[in-house]
Parts: C-alpha cells; sequence; structure tokens
C-alpha cells in the first residue's frame, strides 16, 4: 500500500482533529467528517456562517450522487470524461466521504471504476481516439485535461480504496505517470517552455508548447503521486517549476497563460494556478506568489458567473484561485475566502447545484461547475492531500 495505512473510524472524527499518514489521506468511515478548519479559517467565520457552509457543501453533493450514470460517471459530455467524474469523486473526498463506506461509499466505488475503465494501453486516462492535429473542443484539446484530473484523483484515492481496486489504481497510475513524463519531454520549439505541458497531437496553429493551466493539473498529479510515495523523480518537479517560474510576468505581477504569444494573456484562473503551483512545488510565501496574491485579491468573483475578459470561465478561475489563495494563507486568505463563499453560497440553485458556466465550456454543464465549487468551498476543510498547507 505504498506505505498508506486506511484507518477506520466509527464515529465522527472531532472539528479540530485531522488524520494523515505520509500525506494521504485516512479513510473515514460513516458519515462525513467534521470540517477541520487551518488557521485562520476557524476565525473568519461565526458558526452561524460555518453551519451554512457544510449545509451548502452536503446539498451540492446530494445534487451530485443524482448525476451519476448507470456506467458510474457523473454526467458529462464524453469530451470531459473522465475528468468531470474525477472532480466529482474529489468533491466527496473533501467532504470526508470515501470509497466502500458510508452514504456514497458504493457510489464513489463506481465511479473510481469508471475511471480506470478509460485508460488506454499507452496509459492514457481518455478514452476518445485523438486526431494527429489539434483542434480546439475535439479529444486532442481535453484529452490531456481529463488524463491529468483523472490521474490527481486515483492518486488521491489510493489508500482509502479496498485490495482489488488499489492494485488496479496502482497500475493505472504507474502507467498514466509515464505518460505524463513523456508529453513532458515532447520537443519544444522555444526553450522557455520546457518542463511544461499542453495538448495532443501536433500544435500546427499554436506558437507555444506549454500553458500554464495545462501545466499545474499536470504538476498536481505529479505531486499527489509522489505524496502517495509513487516513483516520480524530483527531476519531474523541477522541470516543471522551472516552466511555472518563467511565466510569471513581474511587469503585470501575475501569471500568463502562454509564454508565446507575448502579452497579457492573463485570467483569474492562469494566476491561482501559478500560486497553487509554486505552493505544490515548495516555492511557498515568496514575493512572485505574494505579488500573484495581490493581483487576486484586487480581480474578486463577486460579480458571479461573469468573466473579466473573453478566455476565462468563472468557475473554473473560483477554484484555481482559492485553492492558491488558501495556500497563501493569512491576509491574503482572509481577504479573499469569506467574501467568495458568501457570493458562491447565495448563487446556489435549490436543486443544490451552481449554473453551468457563462461563458465557454457551457457544454460540460452544471455537474462540472458544482463539482468545482464544492473543491472551492472546502480548503478549509483539510481532507484532500494534495491541498493541506
Amino acid at each position: 500500500m505504498n506505505g498508506v495505512v486506511p484507518v477506520k473510524l466509527n464515529e465522527r472524527i472531532n472539528f479540530r482533529s485531522t488524520f494523515i499518514i505520509t500525506g494521504c489521506l485516512l479513510a473515514i468511515s460513516g458519515v462525513a467528517a467534521e470540517p477541520v478548519p487551518a488557521e485562520p479559517t476557524s476565525d473568519l467565520m461565526t458558526s452561524v456562517e460555518w453551519n451554512r457552509l457544510d449545509a451548502s457543501v452536503d446539498r451540492a453533493l446530494a445534487f451530485l450522487a443524482t448525476t451519476q450514470m448507470s456506467d458510474g460517471s457523473f454526467q458529462a459530455p464524453d469530451l470531459g470524461q473522465p475528468g468531470i467524474t474525477s472532480l466529482c469523486v474529489m468533491a466527496f473526498l473533501a467532504r470526508g466521504h470515501v470509497p466502500s463506506e458510508g452514504r456514497y461509499g458504493i457510489q464513489l466505488e463506481r465511479a473510481i471504476d469508471f475511471v480506470l475503465s478509460q485508460q488506454q494501453e499507452n496509459g492514457l486516462l481518455f478514452s476518445l481516439p485523438i486526431g494527429q492535429i489539434w483542434q480546439y473542443g475535439t479529444p486532442s484539446h481535453t484529452g490531456l485535461y481529463n488524463h491529468a484530473i483523472a490521474g490527481l484523483m486515483l492518486s488521491e484515492v489510493y489508500g482509502m480504496t479496498q485490495h482489488e481496486q488499489q492494485t488496479r489504481i496502482k497500475q493505472a497510475i504507474h502507467l498514466a505517470l509515464a505518460l505524463t513524463r513523456e508529453h513532458q519531454l515532447r520537443p519544444k520549439r522555444n526553450a522557455g517552455d520546457r518542463g511544461g505541458w499542453r495538448y495532443l497531437g501536433a500544435y500546427t496553429t499554436l506558437k507555444s508548447d506549454a500553458d500554464l493551466s495545462m501545466s499545474s493539473w499536470q504538476l498536481m498529479f505529479l505531486r499527489s503521486a509522489r505524496n502517495a510515495e509513487f516513483d516520480v523523480s524530483k527531476e519531474w518537479i523541477d522541470d516543471a517549476m522551472g516552466y511555472v517560474r518563467r511565466s510569471f510576468n513581474p511587469n503585470l505581477k501575475s501569471f500568463l497563460y502562454c509564454r508565446l504569444p507575448p502579452g497579457d494573456n492573463t485570467t483569474r484562473a492562469i494566476v491561482g494556478s501559478g500560486i497553487l503551483s509554486l505552493s505544490l512545488g515548495g516555492e511557498h510565501q515568496t514575493e512572485m506568489a505574494k505579488a500573484a496574491g495581490e493581483w487576486v485579491l484586487e480581480h474578486p468573483f463577486d460579480d458571479y458567473n461573469r468573466v473579466q475578459s473573453d478566455q476565462e470561465r468563472y468557475h473554473y478561475s473560483v477554484y484555481y484561485c482559492s485553492q492558491g489563495m488558501f495556500q497563501l494563507g493569512g491576509n491574503y486568505w482572509a481577504r479573499f475566502y469569506p467574501p467568495l463563499m458568501r457570493v458562491l453560497l447565495k448563487n446556489q440553485l435549490a436543486d443544490g447545484s451552481w449554473p453551468a458556466e457563462s461563458h465557454r465550456d457551457q457544454m460540460f454543464g452544471n455537474t462540472y461547475t458544482t463539482s468545482l465549487v464544492v473543491l472551492s468551498l472546502t480548503p478549509p476543510y483539510q481532507l484532500l492531500p494534495i491541498y493541506q498547507r
């Protein structure tokens, strides 16, 4: 089990207790775990607000449970699978639900089986055929995103699963890591893109061979797998971190989506992903991270489901900024999280979901956005290892 020892508890854990071994979440049986607020979050909200947050997350998970299909997947178009199913699984994990135990245990087990079923022989965690030439909105565009998100989920859930499923997860992660590294080493036309990732197929119409959105997901996968004691060389992480640092623009005090073509091609999601990536690489509280944190605070999310540029997605940006700002902590988190939480809770629909993206990615629906919002609201619970401080 790679040093990960699942522990089963028959009662709710204490509000301020946490059970982590070798950086991986211990399995907690029965009902959802109480949130474990990380300082200073516990002092940012009243008990009434904490109760509202808990109720909101629980309603969202109840909604997600209704969207599971007969094959174990959560509702999404094929282009978004198995990534969206993996985001849904992580949303449940973030509230303390685990496979094979409690209210959602069987559903999570089935969802993991679905994700495993999507892996191709070359290790790609995505079942659709990939064309030779990259095209926007095709499998060549979404395939590697799905791969990284699914790999991240499998690495997070690895120590919580039963023996037979865990054996299959172990094999899948080994294959997936090899493919991720292979694509990281893909020849780059520009030296500044080395260490990063982009899409599948040949980029005949693109100038950059790496982007920070894709690269951050791959880095999360590598970091999570390394936490679970899979063989992830420090060199792989260092290569990725070199690309992350080169993506920072000191004049704009923010991160860029792509280094080429030059110019301001940043969004809130990209800045959040840059902050998170620095933290995953062990670069906490750097001047670069703090400058990006100030940029995020200057671009709040108070206008719900509205974007600030043509390239932006609202809920996707919320997810990355919440994770990144939590890693910064302190005054950054104190100024960021309570207003965001109130906006998100105010705009939750009666069925527990949040609306689909208003601009770009509408086709992925509200199962996708709801899972992102749950992951954005739950960093204070500190139950997913990859997002712990």
